[in-house]
């Protein structure tokens, strides 16, 4: 691995009630006049994206809608928004929502410059051109999507999810507003909040961790000890929505330059062959992966230290891993697999696709594949 460092994240980022207004006006002061929205029918259902088309057509701008994203978006959403893209166009796309809309926004984006498919750009780095400028309005505290170099992309007919890393598809600003989030429903705060702290983990304990993604992690971390479950209680409660999005952002900024690991790479397999939210699958395999990863001896030390951020009384990484637990059980995740309907016989298909996912190359210990069955099994019967 080389020893320079990089780091990546949009050149620009607002933050704070207000931040929509401030995103559009900066659309309208680059003189852009025609838009794609990439988004999803729970974004249509209340009305945010009319808002957004309204507040852009205000300021001069000829919007055009793809709303179709599913939870988990695939191969034929990029080219259905792609193919909207076009007929009408667009010189920018402003995607709207959590992880799915801005995934799927960003394959749009970026094949409508570098062309292909979608699944050519698979692996790190694969495209050659920039993309079309992409304007990432955030509702949910998890992803962090709108600032990642990341796009997942779900290929339904092998049954997995394609891990796109590259740095063309960076958003160019990414939009945090915290009204956004008000309505957003208990479970789905705790599913995203949990990607979040995977996240922030993650990268933590991963290989090519450095002081300046360790500093936005373990922030982060602190940010959400302090405010998720007071979101998950009160959705309406304006500081731990607010520093939900902060956190998200600085999990966002950890990962996205130090990258991920095995909780990742396993989940996005669950995703991909069941269909199963994101958020929650790294909720259930997190503290699972991380009693595995302990085999590390720099891992364990890491996550001695994550426990205190945690506010585990020790710092021990067998304190972090409880306290993951009850993280858990404090915002009802289910307990296991075996709950979320994962069946044992594809354990070794799981694990086989799991090892091609690039996220696994960051992993404090590179497993094998009796160990990947190992950490199922062991989720599963938990």
């Amino acid at each position: 691995m080389s020893s320079v460092t990089g780091f990546y994240i949009p050149p620009i980022s607002f933050f704070g009630e207000g931040a929509l207004e401030e995103a559009a006006d900066f659309i309208k002061g680059r003189d852009y006049v025609r838009a794609l929205i990439v988004t999803d029918p729970g974004i249509v259902k209340i009305g945010l994206s009319d808002k957004v088309k309204a507040m852009l057509e205000a300021r001069g701008l000829t919007v055009a809608v793809y709303d179709q994203t599913q939870p988990n978006p695939n191969i034929a959403n990029v080219i259905a928004g792609l193919k909207e893209l076009k007929a009408n166009n667009s010189e920018i796309v402003v995607s709207i929502g959590g992880g799915s809309a801005h995934d799927n926004a960003k394959a749009i984006a970026l094949l409508a410059t570098n062309g292909g498919e979608i699944g050519d750009y698979e692996g790190v780095n694969r495209s050659k051109k920039p993309s079309l400028p992409l304007f990432a309005i955030n509702t949910t505290a998890g992803t962090a999507s709108e600032l990642t170099r990341f796009t997942i992309i779900s290929n339904e007919e092998k049954k997995v999810k394609m891990a796109i890393i590259d740095n063309n598809v960076t958003p160019a600003v990414a939009i945090n507003d915290p009204t956004t989030m008000y309505g957003l429903p208990p479970s789905l705060t705790a599913a995203t909040g949990l990607d979040a702290l995977t996240h922030c983990i993650e990268a933590y304990v991963s290989i090519a961790a450095n002081p300046i993604t360790d500093a936005c992690a373990l922030k982060g971390i602190d940010l959400i000890t302090e405010s998720l479950i007071a979101a998950y209680k009160d959705g309406k409660d304006k500081k731990a929505r607010t520093d939900m999005c902060y956190a998200e952002y600085l999990a966002g900024m950890a990962f996205n330059n130090a990258s991920l690991g095995y909780v990742h790479a396993i989940a996005h397999q669950l995703g991909g062959f069941y269909h199963l939210p994101h958020g929650v699958c790294n909720a259930v395999l997190l503290p699972h992966v991380q009693q595995f990863n302990t085999a590390c001896p720099k891992a364990k030390a890491r996550l001695g230290e994550i426990a205190t951020h945690l506010g585990a009384k020790d710092a021990t990484s067998e304190a972090a891993i409880e306290v993951l637990h009850q993280f858990n059980r404090a915002m009802n995740i289910p307990r296991n697999l075996n709950e979320l309907g994962v069946k044992p016989e594809d354990f070794e298909i799981l694990a086989e696709n799991a090892m091609e996912d690039a996220c696994h190359l960051t992993n404090p210990v590179q497993f094998k594949k009796e160990e990947v069955i190992a950490i199922l099994k062991q989720a599963y019967e938990y």
